[in-house]
This record gives C-alpha cells, structure tokens and sequence, in this order.
C-alpha cells in the first residue's frame, strides 16, 4: 500500500486536467503573435485568467501569472519595494521566498508570533504607529508548516486604518480555505497552481489596480510586470484546476484520526502548531514532534514501507539548518531535528490510515532500538 501524505508540499495534478491539458498539447503558437496559432494560446491563457479570476472573486484584470507561488511573492514584495517608499513589516515564519527577499531591505522589521505561530497584534500594532514609512505587511495566510491560519481580517483592516499595504502569501492556505478578494481586502497575495491539482511552474499575483509595482522581469507580457513568453500548459492547467476544484472534502477527521493514535500510542510525541481543535489550524496539517527520534531518518524509513511524509516545507528540506519557523515558535532546538509534517487530503480511506499508524508506530520503535544500541 502506498499513501502520499505531503500534499502541502504538492498535489496530484487532476484527472479533469489531465485530459483538458491533453486536449490543448498541440496549442505551440505564441500567445504574442497576431496569426491563428498565437490567437489560439492567447485565448487558453484569458480562459485561465477569467477562471482564476472567479475562482477568488475577483476580476481578471488585476489577475497576472508568474512561473511560481515564490515569484509571485518576489514580484509583489520586491516590485511594490523598489517603487515606494515603505516600511516592510513580516512575519518571522514566513515562506523561505518571503525572508530571503526582505532581508536586506533598510527598513525592514520582523514582527512577533506567540508559541502557535499568531501574530502579536499589540506589536504590529506598535509597528503600524510608528513606522518611519509607509506600513507595508507581508504575512502568511497559513503557514503550511505548523498549520497557523493567521486572523487576516482583522489584520487587514489594522493595517488599513494606518493607511498601510498588505500582501497575503496564500499559497499554503489556498488549498483548504476558500478566497474572497472582497472580503479579505487585501491589495496584493499570490499562490501556485500545483496546490491546486494543476501543474508546477504556474503562479498568480492578485493586485488591486492602484497598486503599482516595478516589473521582476521585464518585457510585454502580464501588462508589462513579468515578461517572457508565457507557460501556457501551466496556466492552463491552473484553470482548469480551478474551475473543478471542490472544498467539499477538506475536513479535520483523517488528519485527527492520526493525531490521535500518535499522541496516544507513540510516546515522547507532542504537537506542534495550534491545538487540534482550534480553528486557527489548517484542517489537513498535522506537525508532530517524536523525541528521540531523528525526523529525517523516520521519513526515510517510511518511505520504504509506502508511506511519503516530510519533515517541513520542500523548500527547505535540503537544508539543515534550524526551521525559522520552529525557532520563531520558540520550539527546543534539541527537538527541532525530531519533526515531521503530514499532509492529509480527507479522501484517505479508513484502511490507508491504519497503514499510517501502524507503520509509523513501527518505525519509531525501530528507530529508538537503534538509537538505544548507540
């Protein structure tokens, strides 16, 4: 049996995108060319833009496609950067994309998160008061690594009242919470079509019209703010994504289900992240820590027995280096080492979440006999 739990990291591309993607292989043509083949591409993308555009509510002109969810940060946040004035206020548990981008700015400030990753809203409070720019707040929706879902909302309207720019990096939330332009208010966010059943190498930046940004790349295409002739396949298959894609089977019970056996039959095992029932935890991520227990050498192991865990986010996970956002979170750095990150989709069957548990339950004993005999 072989069950795939690191849906956080990317998901299975489609059936229904599989076949449309099939369909549109013979589209070569220049989507920027004036003749029929170019026409023909120019139209899959615009289909793509309105769906995608209707998918969060929004309209299509302030949708642009990028080649990644971390493109899409990068132009957002380095685009909005190069061209105002501001001061960048972030999250500290932030995508890798995120921190590496802001890091060397003059005016740049991490803000404070409590032991479940939330941000300290007295401190950005304090922040928004007194910066000696322009506020700009660049958070995380969710962090797809402990799960966090931050309090957008009332966020955005905080940082609003001090006349302030948000970005939302919505790419570890997308998948699991529906997104309303409308409601959040948010003047920029971006995610990735490969969390949505789609194909790698497709990102979205949504932008209200009033923002301007200076291009990532420059050139004619996405109105001029990243050029290069465009991945049609990719932004197809994010539109096709999309107009399938169903919140109907996001729920918290097969990643319970888990939760529950680990803390009651692993000992040594504890929960990183908001509590299990909290609703500020994202419904398909279950972050444990076992003790004793090395977390790669545990995902390793599984594997050989079907099932595919990870110990954070792929795009750290060549790095040994402590999680930023472990250590944000104020976990031990004796423990930091004893992770691992499981990413359900809710359509786990009752018979491959068995195999889960017992498997894991197995591997940890193996591994602990080891680690004794050393």
């Amino acid at each position: 049996m072989n069950v795939y739990l690191d849906n956080a990291a990317t998901t299975k591309l489609s059936e229904n995108t599989k076949k449309y993607l099939i369909s549109v292989l013979d589209a070569f043509g220049n989507p920027s060319s004036l003749y029929s083949h170019g026409g023909k591409s120019k139209k899959i993308i615009e289909q793509a833009r309105k769906r995608t555009a209707d998918f969060i509510c929004a309209n299509p002109d302030t949708i642009y496609f990028t080649p990644s969810g971390s493109a899409s940060n990068t132009l957002g946040i380095r685009g909005y950067y190069q061209k105002h004035d501001c001061c960048v206020l972030y999250s500290p548990i932030a995508h890798k994309s995120i921190l590496k981008c802001v890091k060397e700015y003059k005016y740049a400030c991490p803000l404070k998160v409590d032991a479940f990753g939330s941000i300290d809203m007295k401190f950005l409070k304090e922040k928004l008061k007194t910066a000696a720019h322009k506020p700009f707040v660049v958070i995380d929706h969710a962090n797809s690594e402990i799960g966090t879902i931050q309090d957008i909302h009332t966020i955005t309207e905080l940082v609003h009242l001090y006349h302030g720019i948000i970005y939302l990096d919505c790419t570890g939330s997308i998948p699991s919470i529906p997104l309303d332009v409308r409601k959040t208010d948010a003047d920029m966010l971006g995610f990735s079509a490969h969390k949505l059943g789609g194909l790698k190498g497709c990102g979205v930046l949504y932008k209200k019209n009033t923002i301007e940004l200076e291009p990532l790349i420059y050139g004619t295409q996405e109105q001029g703010l990243i050029g290069g002739t465009e991945n049609i396949l990719g932004i197809a298959s994010l539109g096709k994504a999309v107009e399938h894609y169903s919140y109907s089977s996001v729920s918290a019970d097969n990643r319970d289900h888990i939760c529950n056996f680990i803390l009651h039959h692993i000992s040594g095992s504890y929960l990183i992240g908001p509590p299990i029932l909290s609703p500020n935890r994202l419904p398909h991520n279950l972050y444990i820590c076992i003790k004793d227990v090395d977390g790669e050498s545990l995902m390793l192991l599984l594997d050989m027995y079907g099932v595919q865990v990870s110990t954070g986010s792929a795009c750290s996970s060549r790095s040994m280096e402590p999680s930023a956002v472990l250590l944000a979170a104020g976990i031990e750095k004796s423990d930091i080492h004893s992770c691992i990150r499981m990413t359900v989709t809710g359509k786990e069957t009752k018979a491959e979440l068995d195999h889960v548990c017992e498997t894991l339950k197995k591997c940890v004993e193996t591994l602990r006999t080891i680690h004794g005999e050393n």
